[in-house]
């Protein structure tokens, strides 16, 4: 971390085989790894353990994946979360993406590729401290150096993937940007064509910035992407 302190690493699964797997290479990296083969015990797990980044299978004994990722946010955690389960349906990773994950992973899996992940999970979830910038749109403010973000008088909670497709946006606007750009600068690798996840991200974005009759900053260009500004007068 940027602290100089190692990351802090819980892997979730019932596979002891799988979680131990993870949780060596991990170690081999210099962080720290513990390991859940529960849904109740990654919730104890994480609460004691504070991680900086969880892996988390869906299939569970006792709870299922998304049950815990319910738990956490509803206890405050905004810990990112990516996926690692067998289920690779497209319903499954629309629900894991909008529900707060930053990441989904389909077994059979590369432990390269899932560090590599992680790795760019952690990259877009922790800014530089040295750094302070205040962005501003309209009502719309994302400061930094707190990560804190607002509309209006309103304070917004965003998961480490959420905050860092909107910082994009705030600081290219008024500028359109394609899903190959976002996905390039959020995601930091090939997605696999599946650039309906800049979709399900943007969707989920729009519904925590606008309520309440907000104005809608958040625009779509059809054919081309997406822009943050206001809306023409």
């Amino acid at each position: 971390m940027e602290n100089g302190s190692p990351v802090r690493l819980l892997v979730v699964d019932d596979e002891p085989h799988i979680a131990d797997l993870v949780a060596t290479v991990a170690r081999y990296e210099g962080w720290q790894a513990v390991t859940a083969g529960s849904g109740e015990a990654a919730i104890r797990a994480a609460l004691d353990f504070q991680p900086d980044i969880v892996v988390l299978d869906l299939m569970l004994p006792d709870v299922d994946g998304f049950t815990v990722l319910d738990r956490l946010r509803g206890e405050g955690a905004m810990v990112p979360v990516v996926f690692l389960t067998a289920r690779d349906g497209t319903a499954d990773r629309v629900a894991g993406l909008t529900r707060g994950g930053d990441d989904y992973l389909v077994k059979p899996f590369s432990v390269e590729e899932l560090m590599a992940r992680l790795r760019a999970v952690l990259r877009r979830s922790t800014g530089p401290s040295w750094k302070r910038s205040v962005l501003k749109v309209a009502d719309l403010v994302l400061d930094e150096d707190t990560r804190e973000v607002r509309r209006g008088d309103r304070l917004v909670t965003l998961t480490p993937t959420e905050y860092e497709l909107l910082r994009y946006l705030m600081r290219r606007s008024p500028t359109v940007l394609t899903k190959a750009q976002i996905l390039d600068h959020v995601w930091e690798y090939d997605f696999g064509g599946r650039s309906n996840v800049v979709e399900l991200v943007v969707s989920h974005l729009r519904r925590k910035l606008d309520v309440e009759g907000d104005e809608p900053l958040i625009h779509t260009v059809r054919g081309v992407g997406y822009v943050l500004r206001r809306a023409p007068s």
